[in-house]
């Protein structure tokens, strides 16, 4: 197997997702936070990258989806940072 720059920004993705779910388990992060949404957002992101070069049909459902709800995730954590009184 030739290990291409698509195949290292996919496994980033997959190491950002991990971490964040990681961090989430053992309480460091909050669900409702930026930073999981965030983290989770950016490694879907990186492993679409991959799956640009190698395509799985499987994979890119999942991690389309993963991609839309982390996003949503981070707009919700946004428009609560907004909402809080300075």
């Amino acid at each position: 197997m030739i290990y291409h720059w698509y195949d290292f920004v996919g496994n980033v993705g997959v190491a950002l997702v991990i971490v964040a779910y990681l961090l989430l388990q053992t309480g460091r992060v909050e669900s409702k936070s930026l930073a999981y949404s965030a983290s989770n957002a950016a490694g879907a992101l990186f492993v679409l990258v991959s799956l640009a070069y190698d395509f799985n049909l499987s994979a890119f459902i999942t991690e389309a989806f993963w991609l839309v709800l982390s996003l949503l995730g981070v707009g919700k954590a946004l428009a609560a940072r907004r909402a809080k009184p300075a």
